[in-house]
């Protein structure tokens, strides 16, 4: 295969509201959509729509959101023999979309807690050239996988969402980080910055501006075509897993980050995470 994804698997139970409550403020929303989602699971489905080999590290329970899960991978052509199946319940998430396609999201981990560094262990490398990693899963087993992953050398890279605190040793591995605009001015006091963090380049996530790419030659900004926002709910996992396609291909990082701000653009045009997903001959020019 050419992408492994280590990440979460979650039920994502959606809820339109005109506006999010305030503190203490109850506000009627419209009917409960389940949708399949969570970060390694989104990564490893947009990845798959596109054609990439992609396989999935996680972990599910053993109830009907695992069920759900399971699906949407296997029909998206996700590998899923790396998936196990957690004594723990499905992890979910509790989103809610507001008119403009804003989201607010409340993740449960549930058996995402149970991705240990010995599911790592247990992989096959031959094949691999990238690995993406993201955090709705335990550091250590991130940081675990990083490791294998580099003495194995398959390219690293680390979508750092929910942002934490990450070993130097695991951030010098990466190439790229990705973070969203936001998430970098938390960590660094320009773009260029986020490379005295550690890792050799690093990719800005810009919304409907595109991205930013950033590598010790400088900072070169792509754009995204202009498109009606609809939702924006796992948008930049989708940057992510087309961005992991583009360079298990061999596209330059520019090339693929210019390839992943379409694919992303492509997704906010339509409802939920991994049904918003498109193949290749649905992202937008």
């Amino acid at each position: 295969m050419g992408v492994l994804v280590l990440g979460s698997a979650n039920a994502d139970l959606v809820v339109a509201v005109d506006r999010r409550p305030a503190g203490g403020e109850t506000v009627l929303g419209g009917d409960t959509v389940v949708m399949p989602g969570g970060k390694g699971a989104n990564t490893a489905v947009a990845a798959g729509r596109l054609g990439c080999d992609v396989a999935l590290v996680g972990a599910v329970g053993a109830d009907q959101y695992g069920s759900l899960l399971r699906e949407s991978l296997v029909s998206a052509g996700v590998r899923v023999e790396s998936v196990r199946t957690s004594d723990r319940p499905t992890g979910l998430a509790y989103i809610t979309v507001t008119p403009d396609g804003e989201n607010s999201i409340v993740v449960a981990p549930g058996a995402n807690s149970d991705v240990f560094p010995s599911d790592v262990d247990a992989l096959v490398w031959d094949g691999v050239s990238v690995l993406v990693c993201s955090l709705e899963v335990p550091l250590s087993t991130v940081e675990h996988a990083l490791s294998v992953a580099a003495a194995h050398g398959v390219r690293c890279v680390l979508n750092l969402s929910p942002v934490t605190s990450v070993s130097a040793e695991a951030m010098a591995l990466l190439d790229p980080l990705i973070v969203n605009e936001h998430e970098a001015l938390a960590l660094a006091d320009s773009f260029e910055g986020l490379l005295a963090l550690g890792p050799r380049s690093a990719v800005v996530t810009l919304g409907a501006r595109g991205a930013a790419v950033v590598t010790s030659d400088g900072v070169v900004e792509v754009g995204a075509p202009a498109v009606d926002v609809v939702d924006t709910t796992g948008a930049g996992d989708a940057f992510a897993g087309a961005l992991a396609f583009g360079l298990s291909r061999g596209d330059s990082l520019v090339e693929a980050a210019k390839f992943a701000a379409r694919v992303a653009a492509t997704s906010v045009t339509r409802p939920g995470a991994q049904p918003s997903y498109p193949g290749p001959a649905e992202v937008l020019g």
